[in-house]
């Protein structure tokens, strides 16, 4: 089953949800970080990100992570109010100390600072360390696109996958995001975990009571299982075999031996020990194709391929981006969010006396 198959079974659409108009829902996750002390800018950008997944359907990075971070903002692994410090800034690169920042507090400052670099060198590189938990990649690529640069965005995170062979959690998820401006109507943009299925996709499964598909996840035992519990305490599998398992462990080096940060087997995650600083490291990459063969021409040649992709097969043919971008354009007042989700959202404001959103 793959990743759309399994957000039609097992996500907001076809399970209990409850709707929220985007103004509230938003606006009650800012009020919720604020409680802990989160600036009020900061809320606002890490609110936002975690809608605007719900409202790509890519419900895995969404508000079902808002009680994770509460909690860990409450023991001390997210820092709230950190003190960003650039370590390195030598010509087109730059290494960021996040202080234990929201992963996309960190991530704000790494895309505005790669942003000026790009521009400035035709490639721009920033090293993200002391990080945590960033949100979706294709919102931080988003950025980078808007700027009409090519993005590739890469992070650590704790221990969740067994490598090719393995029979014990020892890679992150490490999701990659590839981004290009378009002359379409949306960029043309692939973010995926390397992961059979993202850890969030588990969480939703065990929260749901739902079953993962098969060749997702081993349990402690190191024998395929279904079910998400026995896979929490097990592993993930990569996609695509001993390839897959090639690249994530590619983007393990990428994104900590080159960041300073920790590699996932040295790593003690915030979801299972909310206190724990995690050190996780994000690299960020942009190109500016002025200083290739021009925005204008790759715009128009990035726009043939997504309509040549399109037309290549069947009605219903898809490039990448496209079904994230259809689910964003059709929740433009209000999103579905899982009743098993609502149901923790619904708790947690009730906890710390933000309204609950209509």
């Amino acid at each position: 089953m793959g990743r759309d198959a399994l957000r039609q079974t097992k996500e907001a659409g076809n399970v209990q949800s409850r709707r929220f108009s985007l103004e509230s829902i938003t606006a009650a996750a800012a009020a919720a970080l604020e409680s802990f002390g989160v600036p009020h800018a900061d809320a606002e950008l890490v609110a936002d990100s975690l809608v605007t997944a719900d409202r790509r359907g890519i419900y895995s990075h969404g508000l079902i992570r808002l009680p994770l971070y509460a909690t860990a903002l409450e023991a001390g692994g997210m820092n709230a109010t950190p003190a960003l410090i650039w370590r390195r800034r030598s010509g087109a690169t730059g290494v960021l100390d996040a202080d234990g920042a929201l992963g996309q507090v960190a991530m704000k400052a790494a895309t505005d600072r790669v942003i000026e670099l790009a521009h400035t060198y035709g490639i721009g590189t920033v090293a993200v360390q002391n990080s945590t938990h960033y949100g979706a990649g294709n919102y931080w690529s988003d950025r980078l696109t808007a700027a009409g640069l090519v993005g590739i965005v890469t992070s650590t995170t704790g221990p969740t996958v067994a490598p090719y062979g393995g029979r014990s959690a020892t890679l992150g998820t490490n999701p990659l995001t590839i981004s290009f401006p378009s002359g379409g109507a949306h960029p043309l943009t692939a973010d995926m975990a390397t992961s059979a299925g993202a850890y969030g996709k588990v969480l939703a499964a065990k929260n749901a009571g739902e079953r993962l598909p098969d060749g997702w996840a081993i349990g402690p035992d190191g024998q395929t299982t279904n079910d998400p519990v026995s896979a929490m305490s097990g592993a993930l599998l990569t996609f695509g075999g001993h390839k897959g398992s090639a690249v994530s462990v590619l983007l393990e080096a990428l994104g900590a031996a080159l960041t300073g940060a920790h590699y996932a087997f040295e790593t003690v995650d915030i979801w299972s020990t909310p206190s724990s600083r995690m050190n996780a490291g994000h690299m960020v990459i942009a190109i500016d194709p002025e200083h290739f063969m021009g925005l204008d021409h790759t715009r128009e040649r990035v726009r043939t391929l997504q309509d040549r992709v399109r037309d290549s097969g069947s009605t219903g043919t898809l490039a990448p981006g496209d079904p994230e971008m259809a689910h964003f354009h059709a929740s433009d007042s209000s999103i579905d969010i899982a009743e098993s989700t609502a149901t923790e959202l619904e708790a947690l404001f009730v906890r710390l006396g933000v309204p609950s959103p209509a």
